[in-house]
């Protein structure tokens, strides 16, 4: 029954759905996973990189993490293709507001722009969905650090934790059981690390399959972006318990 409405994005059927749009959202489910997680003192982001190949000599670069601002970043799920253009799109849109009004672009207000431009993607003939999924971490003035997360059909929201992409529902049933309103940072780290291990289809977690990156206020009051080295994500698995240490070869 389906098949005579699911060729545009613009036809409802007799259900009220609209299947491209659906479609999308099944795309992404197939993504490499991403968590965010709103703690006291920042916010974290940890995704799963599906490119590892030893050969590919851009996979130092981030493939799920990206900074769009001084104050807002994200990660994300789904084709990555899709992800550059909107990503962009809101680097471009937080420079047209800090170059209007001297200030950076309220977190809240770029996702909702941005998302409306997802929106419309659903609307009009000839367009299909953008097959990407994000999680917007960022602070501003008003309040403070945020979460949120976007899916192809333009809608967001407010988290205090959510998961996007590979076996999300399972990572957010852990993810309700395990937060805790007072988390700090740290604990965060810790959480999503636990969460990820136990929802990625990998037997083994190791850095190289993980992009870790965090912000939060330095003491002068400056919102600082950083994205966790191998190195140091290596230490925090095996810290954490997630991974075991490296055998000592001598």
């Amino acid at each position: 029954m389906s098949r005579r409405y699911d060729s545009r994005t613009t036809i409802f059927s007799p259900e009220g759905r609209l299947y491209q749009v659906e479609y999308a959202m099944e795309a992404i489910g197939n993504a490499g996973s991403a968590i965010g997680i709103l703690a006291t003192d920042g916010a974290v982001l940890l995704g799963e990189k599906k490119v590892t190949s030893k050969l590919l000599q851009t996979s130092k670069s981030t493939e799920k993490m990206y900074k769009i601002d001084d104050h807002l970043a994200c990660a994300v799920a789904g084709i990555m293709s899709d992800a550059n253009i909107l990503i962009n799109t809101a680097r471009i849109q937080a420079q047209r507001y800090t170059f209007a009004y001297q200030e950076p672009m309220p977190v809240e207000q770029l996702v909702q722009s941005l998302c409306d431009t997802k929106q419309g993607y659903t609307q009009f003939g000839g367009l299909r969905p953008f097959g990407v999924s994000f999680l917007f971490a960022g602070w501003d003035k008003n309040f403070g650090f945020q979460l949120y997360m976007s899916d192809p059909s333009g809608n967001y929201g407010g988290w205090k934790a959510a998961a996007i992409g590979a076996n999300n529902q399972a990572a957010q049933s852990m993810l309700k059981q395990d937060y805790k309103e007072d988390i700090t940072r740290e604990e965060a780290v810790a959480l999503a690390l636990k969460v990820l291990s136990k929802t990625m289809d990998s037997t083994s977690l190791t850095a190289e399959k993980l992009e870790l990156a965090e912000i939060f206020l330095s003491p002068s009051g400056e919102v600082k972006y950083q994205v966790c080295s191998p190195e140091a994500l290596s230490k925090l698995l095996v810290k954490t318990g997630v991974a075991q240490p490296a055998a000592d070869s001598s």
